[in-house]
């Protein structure tokens, strides 16, 4: 029988929305050598790494351009055609972020304004081999370019014959980008965070990855490379109601569990009844899908929660705070204004996670692991910086002045007191 939880208090939320446990100490200490490796011995270090642990060490780390070009020749049309469709909906999304520059007089003679300011070099690892996700490519090269990051970077990891995704070569093409570094693991971060003899260390990396390489990133955090997010295994919540349709329900929740054994789902309804339906449905479409075995095993830790009214329901949720949330129910737009706690929300029966994950316009690097309680995920502001400015004029310095002096006198900030007073009394003389 299923372990459906019936009308849990409170008091039980925080074991049902517990994540899987996060890098051990052991680990920490494996990624740590090989960041000091990498930072030692550069491009060479990455060369051994990538032949003990992918299989392959290729001479040139660098994609040249030919390849590139080549690589977009043995793409199916339709693919290409595909990606193209995903980007224009993508990007589109992407620009409507960015803010015009406001300039607001606070008083008389003092003018302050916020502009973005792109990052200059950037970071993109994406994660290659059986399953190359040229889809993150596409969520993270549009907002680095629509940015004007002066500098971006892909690492990517090669397969055994030394070659990159052709897919992932053509998406590179697509966007513009020809700097693509054959490595993959911790040791590609480390390159990106330290620099090699050939690559110059970037100042922010973003991308998801296995737990190396989320070790990885937290480490060269702590030695002043931004990141974009520490990526844990993905997870999503659906909330279902007497207006769902179950197979859809099931179909959602089963192309999340065969990202792997350690994703995380999580079904609430307001009814049991919904429940044994949506998993009557996941019996009958798992037998066919090729990764059975993984979604099983991801299955086993499945949760499974009733509740008497949809506002506790979402209270609930938002404890959670998943990175995504689908909303199956008529009711969607409604009950859409009690989240406060999401990566990424899907309203409605016709809006499957997995348009976000590929082509609707929204991005697919989202805070998993509970963050989405206090950020949000991947956007246009992720590659810039916020700079705010001030002009004051003699006018203006002197109306705040006496305000500032008040200020630091009282913080016994005599120096700062100075700054002002030296600047009022010139004022005085020439006025």
């Amino acid at each position: 029988m299923e372990n459906i939880r019936l009308h849990p208090s409170p008091g039980e939320w925080a074991a049902l929305t517990t994540r899987p446990g996060l890098a051990a100490e052991k680990l920490e200490k494996k990624v740590r050598a090989i960041i000091r490796e990498v930072s030692l011995q550069g491009d060479e270090a990455v060369r051994q790494f990538s032949a003990r642990f992918g299989g392959s060490a290729p001479g040139d780390l660098w994609v040249q351009p030919g390849e590139i070009r080549a690589a977009a020749t043995r793409v199916d049309p339709l693919l290409k055609r595909s990606i193209r469709a995903a980007r224009k909906n993508i990007e589109r999304f992407h620009r409507s972020q960015a803010e015009p520059v406001r300039r607001i007089e606070t008083v008389p003679g003092v003018v302050c304004w916020r502009k973005s300011i792109p990052i200059e070099r950037v970071g993109l690892y994406i994660p290659g081999g059986t399953a190359p996700l040229f889809s993150t490519l596409l969520m993270l090269g549009i907002p680095a370019r629509i940015a004007g990051c002066a500098q971006i970077v892909v690492a990517t990891p090669p397969r055994e014959d030394g070659r990159i995704s052709d897919v992932i070569l053509f998406v590179a093409g697509l966007l513009g980008i020809d700097k693509i570094y054959k490595a993959g693991g911790a040791q590609a971060i480390a390159a990106m965070a330290c620099g090699t003899q050939t690559l110059h260390k970037v100042h922010k990396i973003f991308g998801p990855g296995n737990q190396y390489v989320t070790c990885a990133k937290k480490l060269v955090q702590a030695q002043s490379t931004a990141i974009d997010m520490l990526a844990g295994p993905s997870e999503l919540a659906i909330y279902a109601d007497a207006t769902c349709v179950p197979a859809y329900v099931a179909a959602d929740l089963l192309s999340q569990a065969e990202h792997g054994a350690d994703s995380q789902v999580i079904l609430v309804s307001s009814s049991e009844a919904i429940i044994r339906n949506v998993l009557k449905e996941v019996a009958r479409q798992l037998p066919g899908l090729p990764r059975k075995r993984i979604i099983e095993k991801c299955l086993l830790n499945k949760r499974l929660v009733v509740f008497r009214d949809h506002r506790t329901a979402f209270a609930f949720l938002n404890a959670y705070a998943p990175e995504h949330l689908v909303i199956a129910s008529q009711r969607a737009g409604v009950l859409s204004r009690l989240v406060t706690n999401a990566g990424s929300v899907f309203l409605g029966n016709h809006a499957p996670e997995s348009a976000g994950d590929y082509a609707s316009g929204t991005n697919h690097s989202l805070p998993t692991n509970g963050t989405a309680a206090v950020t949000g995920g991947v956007s246009l502001d992720s590659f810039v910086k916020k700079v705010t400015f001030q002009k004051i004029t003699g006018s203006g310095i002197r109306r705040i002045g006496p305000v500032i002096e008040e200020m630091a006198e009282a913080e016994g900030l005599q120096a700062h007191r100075s700054a002002v007073r030296i600047r009022l009394q010139n004022e005085k003389r020439t006025s």
